[in-house]
């Protein structure tokens, strides 16, 4: 099974996996979150990330799901996916993850495609 590491700012991955608990029941083992704050030196988040990622990586690999692509999360998120058996989509929404986190046993390629797939297809205009 693949890890799943969510990188974002401030608290926002803590209510991604606050919203995890409430429509599962739980938070699957696997899903990580590094949060990153304005003042936060991006080198120790980077290193506490990689940190992180040994931990989640137990043979599957590792997807880092980044907020806002660009910012000094997916920056972080991407130099992560450097390392093998890590790979990352960044535009996390609450769609793509829980997606995500319902295919425990899909590879991590496939993971990133249902990421993609998930966070695209849920955004919908409503009619009013």
């Amino acid at each position: 099974m693949a890890g799943i590491l969510l990188v974002t700012h401030n608290g926002l991955g803590d209510s991604f996996v606050d919203c995890v608990r409430h429509v599962l029941g739980e938070v699957p083992p696997n899903l990580k979150v590094l949060s990153v704050l304005a003042g936060d030196d991006p080198q120790l988040k980077l290193a506490e990330g990689k940190a992180l990622i040994k931990q989640l990586d137990t043979g599957g690999g590792v997807l880092v799901l980044a907020d806002v692509f660009g910012a000094t999360p997916s920056n972080i998120g991407r130099q992560l996916c450097q390392t093998e058996h890590v790979s990352g989509v960044a535009g996390l929404n609450l769609p793509m993850l829980l997606r995500v986190v319902c295919s425990p046993g899909k590879t991590l390629p496939e993971l990133a495609k249902i990421a993609v797939e998930g966070g695209r297809e849920c955004i919908v205009q409503m009619a009013g």
